[in-house]
């Protein structure tokens, strides 16, 4: 009986300390629904504010766009849905026609603005479907309680002292805030979300899907950690921040907090992108413990539509959600003889439709560089052996040559699903020995 008591009594000790990661108290973020209050429910996106963290010592507000396939119009009162969280990119704000696309899908989706601000209504075509809600930065207004805008000394020069005045702190803690706030409406399936974001909001959704274990799913575009090393146009920022440096990079870059994720990862990006370069990206998805999968896509656009346009995107969610088909999974390539080989596994009936070795033999800025692409030879599909309810593939590409410096394959499934093998780097050259 003693032993029970004592048992207890530790239980409630250890329930009453909060978790706290950083600035973060995921405890509190992830038990209190945020006070909220609907602004309009007149149109297919409906929207809404919510309360945020306190910002130079206030209370703030956060407005956020929400749609469903009810407020569509396309289900009935009393059918649940699951979830995605969005999040927009520097310059972004909250996307009627992402949440729309959402909607459209299946999904109860919410998107909120990360700069303190308000973007107009959704503008609706002839057929009452939403067209967007003005991309112009100059069309939306401030909140009266909004947090910080997020520029680059929100971003980067608040570090250091109290962090309520940093951007990363309440952009991270919003969208929690959101997330819960939408697992708590009735239509929502509260245990099957995911959370996507673009650009800045990649960077926020590597920082949210290490902070909140509740989603099923995160898709971060473009965005990733190691910005302090390699070739991202963040670098230079962070560099100026001198003493104050490491501060930054412990705090709030993505490297820092990826080791802590648990939710399954998808990372979309491009070849060339110049914020988030595939140096970065690459060491940002290798210190991610759990599963995790990659989209590179050769010369990819920046940008909100072209980041939220790839299919794989929705692919992958619906297979952590929905119980949908899930992407093809890529090993790691290994380099034999002449040849390259790489294994791939898919559910039973899926089949691949080709598969691409890319490769680049350019130095200087990667965004500059030129590529090469070769097909590669699919194999025969047999059962595979470490997991029976799946099948396996060896493709088989060239070896690339002796000058390629980066390198990796793509696989394309009948359903035009793409998919990337890990990046392969060459070996940087050994300096050469000082004379004497």
């Amino acid at each position: 009986m003693k032993c029970a008591v004592f048992l207890c009594l530790g239980l409630l000790s250890h329930s009453l300390i909060a978790e706290q990661v950083g600035p973060w108290n995921l405890d509190a973020l992830k038990s209190q629904v945020p006070a909220m209050k609907w602004l309009r429910q007149d149109q297919p996106v409906h929207s809404l504010i919510y309360t945020g963290e306190k910002y130079q010592g206030l209370d703030t507000e956060v407005f956020a766009f929400y749609a469903s396939p009810r407020t569509l119009g396309m289900a009935k009162e009393g059918q649940t849905f699951p979830g995605v969280v969005c999040i927009h990119g520097g310059g972004g704000t909250a996307f009627a026609e992402w949440v729309y696309l959402w909607a459209k899908r299946g999904y109860a989706a919410i998107a909120m603005d990360l700069n303190g601000s308000q973007p107009p209504d959704p503008i609706l075509d002839a057929n009452g479907a939403v067209k967007g809600n003005a991309h112009d930065q100059a069309s939306r207004k401030r909140l009266p309680q909004g947090g910080p805008p997020h520029g680059h000394a929100e971003k980067f020069d608040s570090i250091g002292g109290d962090t309520s005045d940093d951007w990363p702190f309440h952009a991270a803690a919003s969208v929690i805030r959101a997330h819960t706030l939408l697992r708590s409406f009735a239509e929502v399936q509260a245990e099957n979300t995911a959370v996507t974001g673009i650009s800045w909001g990649g960077y926020t959704t590597c920082l949210v899907a290490s902070l909140d274990d509740r989603f099923k799913a995160a898709v971060p575009v473009y965005g990733c950690g190691f910005l302090h090393e390699g070739e991202s146009v963040q670098k230079r920022s962070i560099d100026l921040l001198g003493e104050r440096r490491m501060d930054w990079v412990r705090a709030y870059d993505p490297g820092s907090l990826l080791p802590r994720c648990r939710v399954p990862i998808l990372f979309v990006n491009g070849t060339h992108d110049i914020h988030y370069p595939l140096d970065s990206y690459m060491k940002s998805y290798a210190v991610v413990p759990g599963e995790k999968h990659l989209r590179i896509q050769l010369k990819m656009r920046h940008g909100h539509p072209p980041g939220w346009a790839p299919e794989e995107i929705g692919l992958f969610i619906d297979s952590k959600c929905r119980g949908g088909r899930p992407l093809p999974v890529a090993g790691k390539p290994l380099l034999q003889g002449d040849k390259v080989l790489l294994s791939c596994l898919l559910p039973p009936g899926a089949r691949l439709k080709e598969s691409t070795l890319l490769y680049t033999v350019e130095t200087g800025p990667r965004s500059g560089r030129e590529w090469v692409t070769v097909p590669a030879t699919l194999g025969e599909w047999k059962p595979a052996a470490q997991s029976p309810h799946q099948q396996v593939c060896e493709i088989t590409a060239p070896r690339p040559p002796k000058e390629a410096n980066t390198w990796f394959l793509t696989l394309t499934d009948d359903r035009d699903a793409m998919v990337s093998s890990e990046v392969m780097f060459a070996p940087a050259p050994e300096s050469p020995e000082p004379k004497q």
